[in-house]
């Protein structure tokens, strides 16, 4: 990424330490680190403050540090488990925040001792700041979106009866990291036959058989960034009406939700468009989880779409967001329909192309 976008996201952060109330902004979580610096490694911690950005880590990173975070002075660590007092103290400030969601009960008892420093818990404002995507952001998670489009195409030549849910799943991992996916973004789901009720099912050694309902959820990464996409087959043969009745209803609650849906919109109200249509048919209960989620740096990013977002949370203009209805029945199976979209001015533009052909010939 341009150098730039870097020097306006620390300018955008040190705007926000007075509304805070703080001297400087210690970030350790590996995502907000690496979109504020660059910095890659799997170790390491920012202190930002009006007139400084620090990086501190450890040997392993000294050198990748220095190439990737430019923005950054780098703190040599001699070892990963320091407890970062030399480096929090180098900073020379004594009210720091500090993001809440991401420090845990024993870190928070180590920065406690340290003597002269004030703590402040900080929210999730740095999350906030991501749902809103740079073009350099875009370029990846559409390089993501296109793996992962076609690495799903592939699934209908694969899919026989006889083969396991393992076997497939390991078939579409090795198919995106050699159409160029640095890594997955979550474990590929193969869900078939009765599985496909449990809305996370990873795989397991069930064989696939004639009618079975399978639900194929995957996401390529590109550069640090995913994708995420979730389509929905029926092996061999005609499907039967329950199949199609259901499929029927995920499909028009997907397609509602990607039609009207708009920046400005509350979360909840987005995630109603597709809920009702679910209800309406006399799913409610089948539906149990939300209607989508950001994406970018971490599988699921702000926004949530869902009943259960802030009252007052919006969707943006320029967010990478899925759509993902859903009906799971215990004992039979289920369906889900997911694309990855961006929000813009004028609705949405799929970032998803992959085409929705539920029926597996044979």
């Amino acid at each position: 990424m341009k150098q730039n976008i870097y020097q306006y996201r620390l300018s955008v952060v040190r705007t926000m330490l007075e509304e805070w109330q703080v001297d400087g902004l210690l970030v350790t979580s590996p995502a907000n680190r690496r979109w504020l610096s660059g910095f890659t490694g799997s170790a390491g911690k920012l202190i930002i403050t009006a007139d400084k950005a620090l990086l501190a880590t450890d040997f392993r990173y000294w050198t990748q540090a220095a190439a990737e975070a430019t923005q950054f002075t780098l703190y040599k660590q001699v070892s990963s488990q320091e407890g970062g007092e030399a480096f929090i103290r180098s900073a020379g400030i004594t009210t720091l925040g500090l993001e809440a969601g991401h420090v845990t009960l024993a870190e928070m008892e180590k920065y406690r001792q340290i003597e002269g420093v004030t703590w402040k818990p900080i929210g999730d404002e740095l999350e906030q700041l991501r749902q809103i995507k740079s073009e350099e952001e875009l370029q990846a998670i559409r390089a993501a979106a296109h793996i992962t489009d076609l690495t799903m195409s592939q699934f209908p030549k694969l899919a026989r009866p006889g083969l396991t849910e393992r076997q497939l799943a390991w078939e579409l991992e090795k198919f995106m990291r050699e159409a160029g996916a640095e890594s997955l973004a979550f474990p590929v789901i193969v869900a078939s036959g009765p599985n496909a009720a449990k809305p996370h099912h990873r795989w397991s050694e069930r064989a696939l058989q004639i009618g079975d309902a399978i639900i194929v959820d995957m996401g390529a990464v590109v550069d640090g960034y995913g994708a995420d996409l979730t389509r929905t087959f029926h092996l061999g043969g005609e499907p039967d009406q329950k199949f199609w009745n259901v499929y029927n209803v995920v499909d028009e609650a997907h397609r509602r939700a990607l039609m009207e849906m708009e920046p400005g919109m509350l979360c909840r109200e987005v995630d109603a468009l597709a809920r009702d249509v679910i209800a309406a048919a006399g799913y409610k209960e089948q539906f149990g989880h939300g209607l989508g989620h950001g994406v970018g740096l971490v599988g699921h990013e702000k926004p949530q779409l869902s009943p259960l977002a802030p009252e007052n949370a919006l969707l943006l203009e320029g967010v990478a967001v899925t759509i993902e209805p859903g009906i799971y029945i215990e004992g039979w199976g289920g369906v889900r329909i997911e694309d990855l979209v961006l929000t813009t001015a004028n609705g949405v533009e799929f970032l998803s192309q992959c085409p929705k052909t539920p029926v597996i010939g044979l």
